[in-house]
């Protein structure tokens, strides 16, 4: 009788610091989620592009590179990569010319050192009608696929060459979209073959 007399103030204790634990260290928070739930188109024309895995890499500063780098010519076309809103039209000094889009669900995507040069030149002068289409404004409304602006090389982009700088983020944390994009891209290098053959296809019947 007289050890269950001691036992029971320790267990007493016991229940008390758990139920302090419990209430008072918050639950972990969930896991970022890692892939949007919509599918997302190639951010710009696929033929001319080249690109790699850069997200991570070091950059000076002590910065890591938050997006992915896709290298094309000046004024190749970039296209929003899924449904959303425009929220951001804006140039900054190591950005450039850029556009931000908000989707659903707290997703987002960037496009970064849009064009800012006169055609044939490295001006940074060209008016904002050789950045972005006509019509773009905040505010607007864009489909997956849908035409906005032009690659260049406004921004620190100047020494590394003409490229769109393509973030994805969700909830405002950027993810690595490179396993993304290369989905994408092979999506978009089978659409533009099939239309190849489809269109041979056409031309041969209409010659015989």
């Amino acid at each position: 009788m007289k050890s269950r007399g001691k036992a029971m103030p320790f267990l007493i204790l016991m229940l008390s610091a758990l139920f302090v634990v419990g209430t008072v260290v918050p639950a972990l928070p969930a896991q970022a989620a890692s892939n949007p739930p919509f599918v997302l188109d190639f951010p710009q024309d696929a033929q001319p592009t080249v690109f790699s895995s850069t997200y991570g890499a070091s950059r000076s500063g002590g910065r890591r590179h938050q997006g992915n780098d896709l290298m094309a010519p000046k004024l190749t076309h970039v296209y929003a990569a899924a449904a959303g809103i425009v929220t951001v039209i804006d140039t900054h000094g190591s950005a450039g010319r850029y556009v931000e889009i908000q989707h659903q669900d707290g997703w987002s995507t960037r496009y970064l050192h849009l064009n800012n040069d006169d055609p044939g030149t490295d001006n940074g002068r060209a008016d904002w009608s050789l950045t972005l289409v006509p019509g773009l404004v905040v505010g607007s409304h864009v489909d997956a696929g849908q035409h906005i602006g032009y690659v260049g090389d406004s921004g620190n982009a100047e020494w590394t060459g003409s490229h769109t700088h393509f973030e994805l983020a969700h909830d405002g944390g950027e993810i690595d979209p490179y396993p993304i994009l290369k989905d994408a891209y092979a999506r978009a290098m089978a659409l533009r073959a099939a239309v190849a053959r489809d269109s041979m296809r056409f031309g041969e019947t209409k010659l015989s």
